[in-house]
């Protein structure tokens, strides 16, 4: 065989090869793209489904009585915003005392929890003292147990201390560092700081207290942030803690009262309990929107992502 034919056969196997190579190039981005296609209308759908229960809420609020259950769709036939009104003043006292109380509970939470699960997460990731990985240990296992297992004898304590009725049985707990799980957060974020801050402030004369209130607490803004929304959003729609101990409707919080528009009876107000219960989410909904960054990134730097 000739130069010149090897030039000729290896020339013409190129522009196949080019051509082989093209198609198989186009077929996976084909392939890449329907796949992308079909995880993107899979994602759409289960959106939906998932949203669909908080949709028709809404669309329930702006319903007469007779309608909300009578329709089908998430389209109302007429825009009636009366349910708000109605809501707002069906009960006694109005639902802003209801938000009031609700309000005046998480504020108490938050605090409490900031303070006391910042210090028992100081203690055990800083602090050295005896039994020091058995109470780590002891505190952990109270994740486990349900607020079902304790309710009662807290009640019989909180009774006898002649606290049922108020909002101290509500708040009292936080600030005795009871939520487990944001200890274990905090201890997790104040591990990952270096322990040589600590030192370089012991050698400037900075002692636990100065150290902890002036290096770490601003360096736990993240973890802080997450225990704050965590608490807000949890204690907010706290129903069982509340129906437990609040008997005097003055004092009732938003889950408390959005139970009163149902009756055994028949007459319940749906249209006032699902208006009120759009308002009630709007805080959560705020509370997520203007904390997501610090939330994300309070959970992705304590080693729990």
């Amino acid at each position: 065989m000739t130069t010149e034919t090897l030039v000729t056969s290896g020339s013409t196997r190129r522009p196949a090869a080019v051509r082989a190579d093209a198609r198989r190039r186009s077929v996976y981005r084909r392939r890449t793209a329907l796949g992308a296609l079909a995880r993107h209308v899979f994602l759409i759908v289960v959106s939906v489904l998932l949203i669909y229960p908080l949709l028709w809420m809404i669309v329930s609020s702006l319903r007469p009585n007779d309608e909300i259950f009578r329709l089908p769709g998430l389209w109302p036939v007429s825009f009636d915003t009366s349910n708000y009104i109605d809501g707002w003043n069906a009960l006694s006292p109005s639902f802003g005392t209801y938000l009031v109380n609700s309000v005046i509970v998480v504020l108490g939470s938050i605090i409490g929890n900031l303070v006391s699960c910042a210090m028992a997460a100081y203690a055990f990731a800083r602090l050295d003292f005896r039994f020091k990985r058995t109470m780590f240990a002891i505190m952990l296992v109270t994740i486990m147990l349900p607020m079902h297992v304790v309710i009662v004898p807290q009640y019989i304590m909180f009774s006898q201390m002649g606290l049922v009725n108020t909002f101290w049985p509500l708040i009292l707990p936080k600030m005795l560092a009871t939520d487990s799980f944001f200890i274990f957060l905090m201890v997790q974020f104040i591990r990952g700081i270096p322990r040589e801050l600590d030192e370089a402030a012991r050698i400037d004369g900075a002692g636990h207290a100065r150290i902890f209130l002036q290096i770490l607490i601003p360096m736990m803004t993240p973890a802080l942030a997450t225990t704050a929304i965590f608490t807000f959003v949890w204690v907010w729609n706290d129903f069982f803690g509340a129906l437990i101990y609040l008997n005097n409707p003055q004092l009732f919080t938003v889950p408390l009262a959005l139970r009163q528009f149902l009756s055994s009876q028949g007459s319940s107000n749906f249209g006032g309990m699902f208006a009120m219960s759009v308002v009630s989410l709007v805080p959560v909904f705020l509370a997520f929107l203007f904390g997501q960054r610090f939330l994300i990134k309070g959970i992705a730097t304590t080693g729990m992502k």
